[in-house]
């Protein structure tokens, strides 16, 4: 299917998006407010993981169900199909190698889904600072 837009449009679109969520930052506040200490996005890690703390090896990904594909909230857009299933498979192929690289370095990783947070944002907190607890001893 064609796209509806030109390419210079969706060139505009998608230069738009940015790449920190409003999801990630009220996370961050959150923990903040619970005495997490932390950088984000930091860019010398492979995946720019959205949230570590280096001293303990700690990193955690926020994934959003459309960028990440989502099993149970992704959507597939109705336009370029073909582009969006390459996209989204190479998304998840990026995630695991970003996983196994961690892991690989005895790093603790942590992924959390968009949709964890909206259903039970207060739970989805608890569970990560609680991850990070357990990942400090």
């Amino acid at each position: 299917m064609v796209d509806n837009v030109s390419k210079q449009e969706r060139s505009n679109i998608m230069r738009k998006v940015r790449s920190q969520s409003d999801l990630e930052n009220v996370v961050s506040k959150a923990l903040w407010k619970k005495g997490i200490r932390y950088r984000k996005n930091v860019k010398s890690l492979m995946g720019k993981p959205d949230i570590v703390i280096q001293k303990y090896k700690i990193v955690i990904f926020i994934d959003s169900c459309f960028w990440h594909a989502c099993e149970l909230h992704g959507r597939m857009p109705k336009s370029n199909t073909e582009f969006w299933e390459s996209k989204f498979e190479r998304n998840k192929e990026r995630d695991a190698e970003v996983n196994k690289h961690y892991l690989s370095k005895n790093w603790n990783i942590l992924r959390v889904w968009e949709h964890e947070l909206r259903e039970d944002f207060d739970g989805t907190i608890n569970k990560i600072v609680a991850f990070i607890e357990h990942a400090k001893k």
